[in-house]
């Protein structure tokens, strides 16, 4: 047994004695989206500060808790805050929520995040589906020794975002009238935004959007057999492709102002997420 899975194990005995809640949906918000969590109906929360080992997040907005509920019919556990490469922390820290929102029964990730626009078809306030993503930029949560008992060595990453739940949210987003972009999710480090070149870079290698994190919590999910799907706020134009620089509180305006339409899909898309999918 690894050191890294004796540590996950703490974790989950920790979540164990204070919670008795199995959730089928894991989701994590982003950026600005925090508030989400607040308008489920809550059957219980858990601080990170009251998980001994369990990294906490720094950023602000980002509250740092879990919140377990329902959304409609179906159980879910929603991580009201991630933790970043970028704040120090080493990738196995990153993960090791995800990691542990599988342990507690989560069969489905969620992920969301705010990200910037790469793609010059898009703009501010623009939801973009995650349909493949790149991630060559930020160390692999997987190297080191593997942990057998989540998953194999060399896992296939060949579909990440699951086919079902893509078209679920395409049509989820069809019905509701919720225009939907769809592209691929690029992680780099952060926390500094990149420079006009780096967002070249990021188009020319095929990327549609980019963000700081989401994209390695995706490969330890995949690792583990965990359905994925993933949405992105694209809360304004990479640097570079406007005249405007770039500052955390536009992040979070644009996730402001889009809350009531994200909201709505997100709602949408986990009820039907409890439901056999039948395309």
């Amino acid at each position: 047994m690894t050191k890294a899975y004796e540590r996950l194990l703490e974790c989950y005995r920790c979540f164990q004695e204070k919670i008795d809640f199995k959730p089928k949906v894991a989701l994590i918000l982003g950026s600005g989206l925090g508030d989400y969590a607040d308008s489920i109906q809550i059957e219980a929360t858990l601080d990170y500060h009251d998980i001994e080992g369990f990294p906490v997040s720094t950023v602000s907005g980002h509250k740092g808790r879990f919140v377990f509920g329902y959304v409609k019919d179906v159980p879910v556990v929603i991580m009201q805050g991630r933790v970043h490469y970028y704040e120090g922390y080493s990738m196995e820290d990153v993960v090791l929520p995800t990691r542990l929102m599988k342990m507690m029964g989560a069969e489905i990730l969620f992920l969301t995040n705010a990200a910037g626009g790469v793609n010059f078809d898009f703009h501010a306030g623009d939801f973009m589906m995650i349909t493949d993503q790149i991630a060559s930029f930020v160390p692999s949560p997987l190297i080191g020794p593997n942990i057998d008992e989540l998953g194999e060595r060399f896992c296939d990453m060949s579909e990440i975002y699951d086919r079902d739940l893509c078209q679920l949210l395409r049509q989820t987003a069809r019905e509701l009238e919720i225009p939907l972009q769809e592209g691929t999710y690029i992680q780099l480090t952060g926390p500094n935004f990149e420079s006009p070149h780096e967002v070249r870079m990021c188009r020319i290698l095929g990327a549609d959007a980019v963000g700081m994190s989401t994209a390695c919590e995706a490969v330890a999910a995949n690792h583990m057999g965990m359905k994925i799907c993933g949405i992105s706020c694209i809360s304004n134009l990479a640097c570079g492709m406007t005249d405007q620089p770039l500052s955390h509180e536009e992040v979070k305006e644009t996730a402001d102002r889009v809350a009531p339409l994200f909201k709505k899909l997100i709602t949408e898309a986990v009820v039907r997420m409890g439901e056999p999918l039948s395309f």
